[in-house]
């Protein structure tokens, strides 16, 4: 696909027949048996010649699963489960997308994978309104390739909204695009990237305005706030714009799950902490309830550990722990 996109063929649900039914990749690029004879060391070979150790792991694979996402019909959810083989099925994709595969996920990259996909989708109406406005060309957006712009909308995200360092930000998708399409992707990002960051740096990034009639203020809310401007005009209406944006940055935040430790089986919340230590799952205690701890990001981690099937915690919200005080 990356030969497909450097050569500038715009990949669309339309014109390709996509269905949510089968992978995107899988259209894109049916996979060739390869003969048993041929396996072994020149298969091997191959896929050392195909390891880049220099692009980002966790953008990569994003950009890959924002692909699968809005052209192909994946969930994203889904998307984050981890089972047997699923490493290999995820490198697989990003090779056939990319024309190369990255190291493997580790732990922090995987949280990073899920946090960047999840908030890419989530924002993506207010991220695209910036890289409209950032382009010399309007144009450019409606034409721009699939894969140039789910790596400007990552680069966006990361810079706006998880305020990542900026030079690292900049240097590793202009990387991803030159390696993934070509050097002038890989210029296009720059100039767009570091624009972003010399508006975020004066505090001048292009907000739309509230103002005007109802139906323009409704558009610039579902745009500041990323959601359908029919949903804005109808929560407005019943609720007042006021609400509407409590609403609204509600909806927004980002998920939490909370762990109640098993002190049934004698795994007190201390036990729980050093679990989640060991795995380099980030937390928080509970401000109510002692046996409750709460994450936001690698809960993926605690269910691989086995820690839910073995009995040693649960995922239960604090409003019905109350019986568990101890």
């Amino acid at each position: 696909m990356a030969h497909l996109l450097s050569m500038g063929v715009t990949v669309s649900p339309r014109t390709q027949g996509i269905s949510s039914s089968k992978p995107l990749m899988s259209v894109l690029h049916p996979i060739s048996s390869v003969p048993a004879n041929r396996r072994g060391r020149d298969s091997q070979i191959h896929r050392t010649q195909k390891l880049n150790l220099e692009v980002s792991p966790h953008r990569a694979v994003s950009a890959v699963r924002l692909m699968r996402i809005e052209l192909g019909g994946a969930f994203a959810d889904l998307l984050n489960e981890r089972g047997k083989g699923s490493g290999d099925n995820e490198m697989a994709y990003v090779e056939r997308t990319l024309g190369f595969r990255t190291r493997d996920l580790d732990a922090r990259d995987l949280r990073l994978v899920t946090d960047v996909v999840g908030g890419t989708i989530r924002w993506r109406r207010f991220l695209d309104h910036l890289i409209v406005s950032l382009c010399n060309d309007k144009n450019a957006f409606s034409s721009m390739e699939p894969l140039l712009l789910q790596i400007l909308r990552i680069g966006f995200y990361e810079i706006v909204k998880l305020n990542m360092p900026a030079y690292a930000v900049v240097d590793e998708n202009v990387r991803l695009a030159k390696v993934a399409l070509r050097p002038g992707a890989g210029n296009m990002v720059n100039g767009i990237l570091r624009k972003l960051v010399l508006l975020k740096e004066r505090d001048s990034i292009p907000i739309p305005k509230v103002e005007g009639d109802d139906r323009s203020q409704a558009r610039a809310l579902a745009t500041l706030y990323s959601h359908p401007v029919w949903m804005v005009r109808r929560w407005t209406k019943y609720l007042g714009q006021e609400e509407t944006i409590r609403l609204m940055e509600w909806n927004n935040r980002e998920p939490s799950f909370s762990l109640r430790a098993n002190s049934a089986r004698g795994f007190t919340r201390g036990d729980l902490v050093k679990q989640l230590d060991l795995l380099e799952v980030p937390y928080e205690l509970s401000l109510h309830l002692p046996n409750f701890v709460r994450v936001k990001t690698g809960l993926q981690a605690v269910i691989q550990a086995g820690m839910l099937k073995e009995g040693k915690c649960a995922v239960q919200d604090e409003s019905a722990g109350k019986r568990y005080l101890t």
